[in-house]
């Protein structure tokens, strides 16, 4: 009776988590498709903790109550550190699936078929190697270590022949089961070139390093269903492990970059090249009363929001804006860059944080076919998504990557907190334009003047 109860529970967290993955694909059901995906885990859990295996329930419960001690406090952090906490979580499924696969080998190793001991080692090596390059991820958004690349001669050669290494010894360990010595070699060479992955990689690639080691995180939890035999996990890990990959794919097709590059192109270094001709570049400023002018004589507005909104959380005075300019008859409406931000769709979740209508975000290419016609384009916090060297600096880094054409509107204001380039390491030609006027100062408190301005509180 267990295990009947048991499959019905698998059955449908297994739908669950499709109808999640399905929701989640769209702003107007991803709260529906959360609460799908929690449900679908609930039952998950709930399917394991009935199997008759189980003869003691108090291990688990003090699990429980850790788990939750430490979870709860990392649910409730800003938005900003999102990217950080989903790290974070990535290296800790590794970390459980790696651990999972220890405890089997060293149980039963002799007892294992030789593809469940490929599995067990797929599982190890994904699970150790994620671990440790969700930290370094964890560590570079945090900016507890450098955001820049670090690389030095031959990196490449060296890191590929740690995994390389990583995997002979796995193979040879499928073969021989009894050579136990392997196994730790494995496991360190795993963690270490876990670090070595994300060592030559900077800040502007960590959204899809990130999305890519959920991908990882995924294949591990799919390999360790086999070596379970759950296919629950094989079936979630598989869901997980491919959404990632895809969502990594959709990203560099958005920076038109390989995952070559993205892994071992050491894509951020600061460009020095052209530092003296950026010197001798002028800009344009203006004050929050001179900015509200250019807003209340517009018809219409497109904001473009970037990492330095999420910074300072501006996206509530965001929405005040957007309501001040809607009385006025004012269109304004938001262009999405799919990288903006430090994770895939970071500027949604902020905006649908602060009630922005769904149908007032526009995807890149049509707010692309509309900025032509944009009297202004507000840009708060983007830096690389609107930079238009990409279209026609091949020397540039990020020639090729399809940006939003903010330089295309009739007049453009930025708001920024100073001219240092953006997470690409080069300076953004977009702030030297004729039509463009730099807005200086906290995106939060800058919003805030022009709200005020607008409102008559400045003096209008």
């Amino acid at each position: 009776m267990n295990e009947l109860i048991r499959d019905v529970c698998y059955l449908a967290a297994a739908a669950s988590f499709i109808l999640a993955l399905k929701w989640l694909s769209a702003v107007p059901t991803a709260r529906r498709g959360v609460l799908i995906g929690v449900a679908g885990m609930v039952l998950a859990v709930s399917g394991t903790l009935i199997q008759k295996e189980i003869v003691e329930y108090k291990w688990i419960v003090i699990a429980f109550v850790l788990g939750t001690v430490v979870g709860v406090p990392l649910a409730n952090i800003p938005m900003t550190a999102v990217p950080q906490r989903t790290a974070l979580s990535h290296a800790f499924g590794a970390l459980a699936a790696a651990l999972v696969g220890t405890a089997e080998y060293y149980l039963k190793a002799t007892k294992f078929t030789h593809f469940e001991l490929s599995a067990l080692a797929l599982e190890v090596v994904l699970g150790f190697l994620t671990f440790t390059a969700s930290l370094m991820a964890f560590g570079k958004l945090q900016e507890l270590i450098p955001t820049r690349p670090i690389t030095y001669k031959n990196q490449n050669i060296v890191n590929l022949g740690v995994l390389a290494a990583a995997i002979i010894c796995s193979v040879l360990l499928v073969l021989d089961p009894t050579k136990s010595y392997l196994f730790p070699i494995i496991a360190g060479l795993a963690l270490t070139f876990g670090v070595m992955l994300i060592v030559p990689i900077g800040g502007a690639d960590m959204p899809t390093v990130i999305s890519l080691l959920n991908s990882y995180a995924g294949l591990a939890a799919s390999a360790m269903g086999f070596v379970l035999d759950n296919k629950l996990l094989i079936i979630a890990g598989a869901l997980d492990g491919a959404s990632g990959l895809i969502l990594s794919i959709i990203m560099c097709k958005a920076m038109n970059r390989s995952f070559t590059n993205v892994l071992f192109g050491a894509f951020g270094q600061v460009q020095t090249a052209s530092s003296g001709e950026v010197e001798q570049r002028t800009v344009r400023s203006a004050t929050a009363e001179e900015a509200a002018s250019f807003l209340e004589a517009a018809s219409s507005v497109m904001v473009i929001p970037g990492y330095g909104m999420a910074v300072a959380q501006a996206q509530h005075k965001v929405r005040e804006l957007f309501d001040v300019l809607q009385k006025k008859g004012v269109e304004m409406r938001f262009a999405i860059h799919p990288v903006a931000g430090r994770m895939p769709g970071h500027m949604n979740v902020l905006l649908a944080e602060a009630d922005i209508p769904y149908d007032k975000l526009l995807e890149m290419e049509d707010a692309n076919s509309d900025l032509p016609q944009v009297d202004v384009a507000l840009v708060i916090g983007a830096n690389d998504v609107t930079n238009p060297a990409a279209r026609h600096d091949k020397n540039s880094p990020i020639y090729g990557m399809p940006i939003i054409d903010v330089d295309k509107a009739r007049t453009v204001m930025v708001i920024k907190r100073s001219m240092n380039p953006g997470f690409a390491g080069v300076e953004n030609e977009l702030y030297f334009e004729p039509q463009t006027l730099m807005l200086f100062g906290d995106a939060k408190s800058f919003v805030s003047d022009l709200v005020k301005e607008l409102s008559g509180g400045g003096g209008h």
